[in-house]
């Protein structure tokens, strides 16, 4: 029954934000890799992008991902990112 529920909870996630949808940074996410501040820290609070992949299976299998919406700023940049630091535009 607890499976059935976070099934549940995933696919209502995922409806949220489906792949090619615009989405924008919610809270502060600070990340090290951006392409014009490499090795900084760097803010992502208020950036928009658009997400390109949502990863809940790997060759076949369902994982649990940490962080499983890849969202793209730039030809250059993505993140992957948790529900909550999301928000639908």
């Amino acid at each position: 029954m607890l499976k059935e529920k976070i099934s549940v909870m995933e696919a209502a996630a995922s409806e949220a934000f489906p792949v090619g949808s615009r989405v924008r940074i919610a809270r502060s996410v600070v990340v090290y890799h951006h392409p014009e501040h490499r090795n900084q820290p760097f803010d992502l609070i208020g950036m928009e992008g658009t997400v390109v992949a949502q990863l809940r299976e790997w060759q076949g299998r369902e994982i649990s991902a940490n962080y499983p919406i890849c969202v793209q700023f730039g030809p250059k940049f993505s993140v992957h990112l948790q529900e909550g630091e999301l928000e639908s535009l």
